[in-house]
């Protein structure tokens, strides 16, 4: 979530979130890629320090220190990539077995608030696991909806329910 965080921040208008999840490789990433205003490299070079900020509201960032850490805690490795004006790409990767690999969390809800809060942001959200993909994507949706915000009531309980019911169909998202 702080990923995508730093990628709303950045003033992204599309964000991908891939999560792959393979339990016959023992394999977890998680990649997220947004058209944001991207870092040049000196920046990049520093994003792993945790007092290397550009918030305002606190001088410390720990989204992307964290997220490092824990992948590399699990036998997983990690890579940043970014350019000024064209976007981010961040991905992780994790032994799915490994005992210190901490739970997917709550996908219906994490992507459901994400979409929620941020209405002008597209988000593209696709899982992949050993038994199927499941791929959601606002443009599309937003493309139906035509003059009806995507944060109707009626929407987002559908969201919700199409995201929870694509999650079980490929076993996704569970631990």
């Amino acid at each position: 979530m702080d990923i995508v965080e730093n990628s709303i921040s950045a003033g992204a208008t599309l964000i991908e979130i891939l999560i792959r999840q393979s339990i016959d490789r023992d394999l977890l990433e998680i990649e997220v890629i947004d058209n944001g205003k991207g870092m040049d490299r000196d920046f990049l070079e520093k994003v792993f320090d945790p007092f290397v900020t550009t918030r305002t509201t606190r001088k410390v960032g720990l989204g992307i220190p964290l997220f490092k850490a824990a992948a590399e805690r699990c036998d997983g490795s990690f890579d940043i990539q970014s350019e000024p004006g064209k976007g981010t790409r961040v991905k992780a990767s994790f032994r799915y077995s490994h005992i210190d690999r901490a739970p997917m969390g709550d996908l219906v809800n994490t992507i459901t608030a994400l979409v929620a809060g941020n209405e002008q942001t597209d988000f593209v959200y696709h899982h992949i696991t050993d038994k199927g993909e499941y791929v959601f994507d606002t443009r599309e949706i937003k493309k139906i909806l035509g003059d009806v915000s995507i944060n109707n009531i009626k929407v987002m309980e559908w969201m919700r329910t199409n995201i929870e019911e694509g999650l079980k169909l490929i076993d996704g998202g569970g631990e």
